[in-house]
């Protein structure tokens, strides 16, 4: 696994966390090696206690999953190609360093749920919480790869050139109709019609981590920590 930026210290604690191969979490737990056998075509939701890990773990290894939507009934799917981890009160970065509010209760509920906010007076952003109840954290999904329903998502993001149309958390939104009706809703089931389901796992040569982005006013640590994971398809495509 490249990294980017950051200091040695933290790099490589996140360098050991990240780098454990979810192929030995597989080995332990036979229904997650079924979802992940793609040999047999299968696909699936990811299950809750998938998300109920470190967000660190679950923002490397959502790489390569699959984020759908079903909207006006098409099918939208990307898959999840950057990554943000945002890890409990303590965590400067993370909305619940201010505790639980209205805004961040679904972070303290149950891990597999979409945690969706407004930004800027005018954008909206996607996270799946992660860990069990009272723990608030959760994953930014920052970026896909459009690979189902173009034409909607090309509707929705018209006159941008392709490589544009998910290549951040609220262009990803925009394109796949996801706004603060999904705040809470069940990421490991097709009801709430957005969902995550088991992809190809992206092997450690081709992520590349850094620090998270637009979080230039938080001390330190929390501002250089490498808790952002992206795929090096991303990275040679450019960003904009």
């Amino acid at each position: 696994m490249e990294e980017w930026r950051g200091t040695s210290s933290t790099s490589s604690k996140v360098k050991a966390i990240s780098g454990r191969s979810f192929i030995t979490h597989l080995t332990s737990n036979k229904g997650l090696q079924v979802l992940y056998n793609t040999t047999m075509g299968l696909s699936s939701c990811l299950p809750r206690d998938w998300y109920a890990r470190d967000p660190l773990l679950v923002a490397r290894e959502l790489l390569g999953m699959h984020l759908v939507r079903l909207l006006d009934g098409q099918v939208l799917r990307g898959v999840i190609s950057e990554t943000e981890a945002y890890r409990g009160e303590e965590d400067l970065a993370c909305h619940a360093r201010v505790g639980r509010t209205p805004r961040t209760a679904v972070m303290y509920g149950q891990p597999g749920v979409a945690y969706v906010y407004f930004t800027y007076g005018m954008h909206w952003c996607l996270n799946a919480v992660c860990l069990p109840p009272d723990f608030p954290a959760a994953v930014l999904i920052r970026a896909v790869e459009p690979v189902d329903g173009l034409a909607v998502i090309n509707a929705r993001r018209a006159g941008r050139l392709r490589a544009r149309w998910t290549d951040g958390p609220a262009k990803l939104t925009q394109a796949f109709g996801v706004d603060g009706q999904q705040n809470g809703v069940d990421l490991t089931s097709q009801a709430g019609g957005l969902w995550i389901e088991a992809g190809e796992p992206v092997p450690d040569e081709r992520v590349i981590t850094g620090p998270r982005v637009g979080i230039h006013n938080v001390s330190e640590p929390w501002r250089s920590l490498p808790w952002r994971f992206r795929t090096h398809f991303l990275s040679q495509e450019g960003r904009g």
